[in-house]
């Protein structure tokens, strides 16, 4: 089991420092990795075709790929993840390219989670179709593959045209894992058959998610995994819990065979940087 921490970053603020001193308090903490949400525009609420997320363009969003430079740099252990990357809203030469990188200043520490968004604006503002993603999303992940692990790719469909090219330099790992989010029955689907594991997010550990998980485990089979190989990575929000709570919910989360455990600070009241960093080490002596 591995342990890890969502960055706050909705309620952290931009204080270098503050942010310097929460990664390098989880890593000295003994968690396992750090993990950011990701978007590149925020909304105003009112228009229509209604936005049905959580988040606004009063919320801020650190840049992931350009945070993770920041962190690799101050950090030696801690793994770096995205949860998730928006991939289909993206350019995927581009994000291969990004990620190979943050992988090799990081000594091969990343690990890309990815999704497919709710925000239909950012989809406009980046001139991608909303409606496609599904189907982008599939033919970027065989792209970034290959443009992770062959000197040379070349791939011409509709949607991607690369003649003889490639990226250097390659990331460390080849190929960086992709695991997915979202909950549903395609994302079911795509990701037994194309990832390496899968972020159930914030949802609690319920009959509702041990029947997910038991049709995840199903699509598994049929596309010839070994469920062992994948991995599992719910987030333990502490919003309105005790640490009885917390200690509950990691434990029903190992009997359900999550691999990873992270805890989510967020909407937790806390109105300072101390008071996120305090948490994690709070419950990091919960796990203990």
């Amino acid at each position: 089991m591995q342990y890890g921490v969502v960055f706050p970053q909705i309620e952290f603020g931009n204080d270098v420092q503050a942010i310097r001193d929460y990664a390098q308090t989880a890593e000295g903490l003994g968690y396992d990795y750090l993990l950011v949400y990701d978007h590149v525009l925020g909304a105003h609420p009112n228009r229509q075709p209604q936005l049905t997320g959580p988040y606004t363009y009063q919320d801020p969003f650190h840049e992931p790929m350009v945070f993770f430079g920041f962190l690799a740099a101050i950090t030696t252990r801690l793994e770096l993840v995205t949860g998730i990357l928006i991939l289909p809203q993206r350019q995927t030469a581009l994000v291969a390219k990004q990620t190979a990188e943050v992988d090799v200043l990081s000594g091969g520490r990343l690990r890309l989670g990815i999704g497919l968004g709710w925000n239909y604006v950012e989809y406009d503002a980046l001139n991608e179709d909303f409606h496609t993603r599904g189907r982008r999303v599939e033919e970027q992940i065989a792209v970034l593959r290959k443009l992770w692990t062959e000197p040379l790719v070349t791939h011409n469909t509709a949607r991607h045209t690369i003649d003889n090219a490639g990226i250097n330099p390659l990331p460390i790992q080849r190929p960086i894992p992709i695991w997915f989010g979202g909950w549903s029955d395609p994302v079911f689907q795509r990701v037994a058959r194309l990832g390496d594991g899968w972020m159930p997010a914030g949802r609690p550990p319920d009959d509702r998610m041990k029947a997910s998980l038991e049709q995840i485990h199903g699509y598994l089979e049929a596309a010839g995994r070994d469920r062992k190989q994948f991995g599992i990575d719910p987030w333990i929000s502490i919003q309105g819990l005790g640490k009885d709570e917390w200690h509950r919910r990691v434990e029903a989360w190992r009997d359900l065979g999550a691999t990873h455990i992270a805890v989510d600070t967020m909407r937790a009241g806390f109105t300072s940087p101390k008071a996120h960093i305090d948490a994690i080490r709070s419950f990091r002596e919960v796990l203990s």
